[in-house]
């Protein structure tokens, strides 16, 4: 079986496109999302197998986001919002019959004053695409689906 690995990360990371092109170069306006996503190669990353990299912008992230807390219960932080949102990319662009693994790798608590405060997410302008989120996964909820 073939394994690829895909690195997930958001707009302003240079690891983007070190994956991409080789080349250590900050692409977009920064993120949201903190602790990954930075301009130098680490050396817990340098020489890693990655076959890919894809980029996620905030409103997607906070899509995926909003959407695993109303349809799966998963209170989760946007590194995980974006590790889930490459990996369906990644199943989409792959078709049925592969397996795609990612990780769940930071919870919601520490993010309750900004990606879970309505403030926030105005002053973000991400209020439509929590919105979105939120409405898809109210309606693929298990209760939405068994009250249908």
């Amino acid at each position: 079986a073939d394994l690829r690995t895909v690195l997930a990360d958001p707009p302003g990371s240079a690891l983007y496109e070190y994956v991409r092109n080789g080349e250590i170069k900050s692409t977009g306006k920064g993120s949201i999302t903190e602790g990954i996503g930075i301009a130098r190669v680490t050396d817990n990353f340098n020489g890693a197998p990655v076959d890919s990299a894809v980029h996620v912008e905030d409103p997607e992230t906070v899509a995926t986001v909003y959407r695993l807390l109303y349809e799966e219960g998963l209170f989760l932080g946007s590194t995980s919002g974006i590790n889930v949102a490459a990996a369906v990319r990644v199943a989409r662009e792959l078709g049925p019959g592969h397996t795609i693994v990612t990780i769940l790798c930071d919870g919601g608590a520490k993010y309750v004053s900004r990606l879970y405060n309505r403030a926030w997410l105005v002053e973000k302008n991400l209020l439509d695409a929590a919105e979105e989120g939120r409405r898809a996964g109210a309606s693929r909820a298990p209760a939405a689906a068994a009250a249908s």
